[in-house]
């Protein structure tokens, strides 16, 4: 059983503010069990944007986990976050959006492996 959608973003807000990195919830999804989309803002107008990663890359032994994948491999210009971002709503209107703000791209999230 995973953790709350709330109560992830919480921990995973907390763990930024340790490491010195600015973040925040931008919209709220449900509480129990949203989507969490993460935007990098890397604050030169380019960003990246780390969607929850397809369920076949989960471990069956480790199911509270959430792992991410990026939308793209390199930054790309804040619009096509905001685009896509716009999409994922419409589509899922319970979604989590976090934004972060670091010039140096630090996410502190688990990757999805290739």
């Amino acid at each position: 059983m995973r953790l709350k959608s709330s109560i992830w973003v919480a921990a995973y807000l907390r763990r930024c503010q340790t490491e010195g990195v600015f973040g925040a919830v931008r919209r709220r999804g449900a509480e129990e069990a949203g989507a969490v989309f993460v935007k990098i803002a890397l604050l030169d107008g380019n960003a990246m944007l780390y969607a929850p990663a397809p369920q076949t890359v989960y471990d069956d032994t480790r199911p509270i986990e959430r792992i991410f994948a990026p939308t793209a491999p390199q930054p790309v210009p804040e619009q096509a976050v905001e685009d896509r971002l716009a999409k994922e709503i419409r589509f899922d209107p319970d979604v989590w959006i976090v934004e972060i703000e670091d010039r140096a791209g630090r996410h502190f999230l688990d990757l999805a492996r290739p």
